[in-house]
């Protein structure tokens, strides 16, 4: 039976420990992950025609999904798993972060209104920390890593050049541990993981960790956001 995320131990579930607090009806002033303003990629992907891919895992996925969802260009955004086998592409087994899966957000944009560079730019700097391993704010384990799943070869030296890029420039404090590799498969997270900072933004993790991040988005890349979220429930793509 599936276990409801509200019931669950770990997954994006251990600042619930503080379920007590229930008075977060807005997103407080800052997350537990401060953005960092760095600058766009020095090498970008070319322009290309047609809905175009992008796989990434910074932590749970409410929030990395919650982000590009607000986010312009962005046609789709489905929370998932990456890194591991079909078989194994079930939240309970990958919450025991042996399956060597991670929470992953494939995001389907279109290149004509987004770049994959502006992709990486939005994710290094609003959605996550990468230069925490294994790890995001609250929930540790190896299915809470930085990771970039890339589906060709130029995604791949974007992606290669521009954590290059910003460890020479030192906007961080730390290295930046992101692992980059290709893609061997997404597997669709269950429904009950879609939409989720949309549908519970009162929730106290989500008020806290998630939030905070798509006011970043508005913040920091104004042009890039757009005020009502592209639903899973209310989008079909073909590629």
């Amino acid at each position: 039976m599936t276990r409801s995320p509200f019931s669950r131990l770990s997954l994006c579930a251990a600042a619930l420990g503080a379920l007590a607090i229930t008075t977060f009806a807005v997103a407080p002033s800052r997350a537990g992950e401060e953005a960092v303003i760095i600058p766009p990629p020095a090498v970008d992907a070319q322009a290309a025609s047609g809905i175009q891919t992008a796989v990434v895992a910074g932590g749970c996925f409410w929030g990395v999904q919650g982000v590009f969802q607000h986010t312009a260009g962005v046609v789709n955004a489905v929370s998932g798993y990456a890194g591991g086998s079909k078989m194994t592409a079930d939240y309970n087994m990958v919450s025991t972060g042996t399956t060597g899966h991670a929470e992953a957000v494939e995001i389907k944009y279109d290149p004509r209104k987004i770049s994959y560079g502006k992709i990486l730019q939005i994710f290094f700097s609003v959605v996550h920390d990468p230069t925490q391993l294994n790890r995001q704010g609250p929930d540790s384990g190896t299915q809470y890593r930085s990771a970039i799943f890339t589906t060709n070869d130029e995604q791949k030296k974007v992606a290669d050049a521009y954590i290059a890029q910003l460890n020479v420039a030192k906007v961080y404090k730390k290295p930046i541990v992101t692992k980059v590799g290709p893609l061997e498969g997404f597997f669709q997270a269950e429904a009950y993981h879609q939409d989720y900072l949309t549908l519970h933004p009162n929730q106290p993790y989500i008020a806290y960790n998630d939030l905070p991040k798509v006011e970043n988005l508005k913040k920091i890349f104004a042009e890039n956001y757009i005020e009502k979220p592209t639903l899973v429930s209310s989008v079909k793509v073909t590629n």
